[in-house]
C-alpha cells in the first residue's frame, strides 16, 4: 500500500479547538446529524467551525459509490430519516447561520437519488430563516433531469456540483461518475432557473495536466458555472490515491487568475480550499 507522502510547508490547519468550534460541535451532536467536515476529514473543520459554520451531511454516513479519493464509508446505507430536514434547519437556527451548505452521500439506491430530501431541506431552512443563503452540494443524480429540477425549483440559492477531475482521470478517480453528466447538470440548474448562481469545484494533484485543466476551466465556463474552487487533494489515507504532486501556492495564484479571464463570477483557489471553503464570501 502507498503511505501518504509528507505535506510541504504550506499545507499547515489548526488543530480544532476554542468555544465556539465546541458549540458548532454540540448541535451537531445533540440533534444527531452528520457533516462533512468530519466524515471527509476536511483541513478547514478548525476554521469553519470557529466561524459557527459547517456543512451539513444528508441521508447519512454511508455512501453507495466507492470513490478512491474520498474518505466517506462506502455500503449499504440506511433509510432515509424523515426527520432529518427538519433537524437540519433547527440546527441552522441555533447557530444563526447567514449561509448553510449542505450536501450528501451518494444515495444511488433511491429512485430519485435523494433530489426530494434535499428539497424538503431546503424548505425547512427556508421557513426557519428568510435571510439565510441555502448552498446545496449534490451528488450527479445518476443525470436524471428531473431529480435536477426537483432541488433547482426548491428555495436555494446555490446549487453546487463538483466536478473534481479531468475527463481522462474520471475512470480512476470517479468511477460512478461520468464528466459530461456532471457538466450537463450544471448547465440544466442554470436553464430552469436562470438567476440561480451554480458552483463547481476541482481538485488537483491527482496526474492532471495543464492543459486538462485548461480545458474544464473552459467547459465550465461554456455552461455559464458562476463559481469554482480549486484545492489541493490530499490523501486521507493508505488505502486511498495517492498524491501525484503537490501544487505551489503560485500555481493556484496562476489558475485563479486563468479562470477568472474566462469571466467566472468568483474563484477560490489555493492548497486548502474545499469546495465549502469562504463558502458564505463567495456571493458577496
Amino acid at each position: 500500500m502507498n503511505s501518504p507522502r509528507r505535506h510541504p510547508e504550506w499545507i499547515k490547519v489548526r488543530v480544532p479547538g476554542g468555544p465556539r468550534f465546541t458549540e458548532t460541535q454540540q448541535v451537531v451532536r445533540s440533534l444527531r446529524l452528520h457533516t462533512v467536515c468530519e466524515e471527509a476529514h476536511c483541513p478547514n473543520v478548525a476554521e469553519c467551525w470557529g466561524h459557527r459554520t459547517a456543512t451539513f451531511m444528508l441521508m447519512g454516513e454511508v455512501c453507495t459509490r466507492n470513490c478512491p479519493y474520498c474518505a466517506v464509508s462506502h455500503g449499504r446505507p440506511m433509510p432515509l430519516d424523515p426527520l432529518e430536514p427538519e433537524r437540519v434547519a433547527a440546527a441552522v437556527a441555533r447557530l444563526d447561520l447567514r449561509h448553510v451548505v449542505v450536501t450528501s452521500v451518494d444515495r444511488d439506491d433511491l429512485p430519485d437519488g435523494g433530489a426530494a430530501h434535499f428539497a424538503a431541506t431546503a424548505r425547512a431552512i427556508r421557513a426557519r430563516l428568510l435571510d439565510c443563503r441555502i448552498e446545496v452540494l449534490v451528488p450527479d443524480f445518476q443525470g436524471e433531469p428531473q431529480a435536477v429540477a426537483v432541488v433547482a425549483e426548491s428555495p436555494i440559492d446555490i446549487l453546487n456540483h463538483n466536478i473534481e477531475t479531468v475527463p481522462r482521470l474520471y475512470r480512476r478517480v470517479r468511477p460512478g461518475g461520468k464528466y459530461e453528466r456532471s457538466l450537463e447538470l450544471l448547465r440544466l440548474g442554470k436553464r430552469l432557473r436562470p438567476g440561480l448562481l451554480t458552483k463547481t469545484g476541482l481538485m488537483l494533484g491527482l496526474g492532471e495536466a495543464r492543459e486538462e485543466i485548461r480545458t474544464v476551466l473552459r467547459d465550465l465556463a461554456a455552461v455559464d458555472c458562476d463559481i469554482l474552487t480549486v484545492g489541493q487533494y490530499l490523501q486521507p489515507s493508505a488505502r486511498h490515491l495517492p498524491v501525484e504532486r503537490y501544487l505551489s501556492p503560485e500555481e493556484f495564484v496562476e489558475l485563479r487568475r486563468e479562470a477568472l479571464a474566462l469571466k467566472f463570477r468568483h474563484v477560490e483557489s489555493g492548497p486548502l480550499v474545499r469546495s465549502s471553503y469562504h463558502a458564505w464570501a463567495h456571493v458577496n
